[in-house]
């Protein structure tokens, strides 16, 4: 039988490949031969991804919790993938760069948009019974959310409002990570002790925070689009997509967090202390931050108002969007 020319062309091809691997094709084909076919369950690990949520307590809404804030991690992970390849890539591509902006985005809006399963989707007393047993776990501690911002802009746009004339790009990563914003959220305002959460969380991340930091330093997403040609760095399209990006990250994203927070923690006129002790009220609201990742792309009554219109909506007495 006469053997098809394209058959042909991909095993040649085939052999070019294995050529230098110690083995030849027909060891390969062999193996192909043996080898199951793939199916769905087997290829995404279904039953595994099912396995993983274990609640602590007998309360049902539990379960919906953990599940919620795997998903998160999963979405936080899509957003990593995207910012590694703005940071590696070396081709300086308008098309590129916006593309992948745009993909983060996308996540950012799913995981925005999602945020109602946390503020309309648990009943509010059996979480507020079922967080005793997470304690002092917390969203804080995220490592893949310290990660994107970490991804996004240097530490010198990071650091707490109250500290950023001290210090500048001149100081080493290492002095400028011990004065990021999020510390302040987990740390007693009077007593200046920190929280467990944040003791746990640095002892686990510090040195690879440290490391990704170090690593990244000149090569931020914010400084390849400082690095682009003018022309590029003056387009429109990127322009709106970079402060879309900031708006979701440093604006929608926490604020959802907020609405969550007065639903099941700031009813019947007393607060109730986040899981990991964080200072909720003056770590989440981004007008009390100001974090920006891109901060030349705004004028000076943008950065001055940052959220703030935002904020006075969530803590306007008359909205009861989040307080019913």
């Amino acid at each position: 039988m006469k053997q098809d020319p394209k058959i042909q062309s991909q095993i040649n091809k085939l052999e070019e490949k294995y050529k230098n691997s110690g083995q030849d094709l027909s060891s390969y084909l062999d193996g192909l031969l043996y080898q199951r076919y793939l199916t769905y369950w087997d290829y995404i690990h279904l039953d595994t991804l099912l396995s993983l949520q274990v609640p602590r307590t007998h309360f049902p809404d539990e379960e919906i919790f953990i599940m919620y804030h795997q998903i998160t991690e999963l979405y936080f992970k899509l957003i990593l993938h995207e910012q590694k390849q703005i940071v590696e890539d070396r081709s300086q591509d308008l098309t590129f760069f916006i593309e992948k902006v745009r993909r983060i985005n996308s996540y950012f809006k799913a995981l925005i948009s999602s945020f109602s399963i946390m503020i309309n989707g648990m009943e509010r007393e059996q979480f507020l019974r079922y967080r005793m047993a997470l304690l002092p776990a917390s969203g804080f501690q995220s490592a893949q959310y310290r990660m994107i911002e970490i991804y996004a802009t240097p530490l010198e746009n990071m650091l707490h409002h109250t500290e950023r004339d001290n210090f500048s790009e001149e100081n080493t990563i290492e002095e400028l990570f011990e004065h990021v914003y999020w510390k302040k959220g987990a740390t007693d305002l009077k007593t200046g002790e920190k929280t467990l959460t944040l003791k746990q969380f640095e002892i686990r991340y510090t040195p690879r925070l440290l490391r990704i930091a170090n690593q990244l330093k000149d090569s931020t997403v914010y400084q390849k689009y400082l690095q682009l040609p003018d022309e590029s760095q003056n387009n429109e399209e990127l322009i709106s997509a970079l402060k879309t990006l900031d708006m979701n990250a440093n604006v929608n994203w926490p604020l959802m967090h907020m609405g969550s927070a007065y639903r099941y923690l700031a009813k019947e006129g007393k607060d109730v202390e986040a899981t990991g002790g964080t200072n909720w009220k003056q770590y989440l609201p981004p007008s009390f931050q100001k974090i920006i990742f891109f901060p030349t792309l705004y004028s000076e009554y943008e950065l001055d108002t940052w959220g703030k219109e935002w904020v006075e909506h969530i803590f306007n007495p008359e909205n009861k969007e989040y307080k019913e």
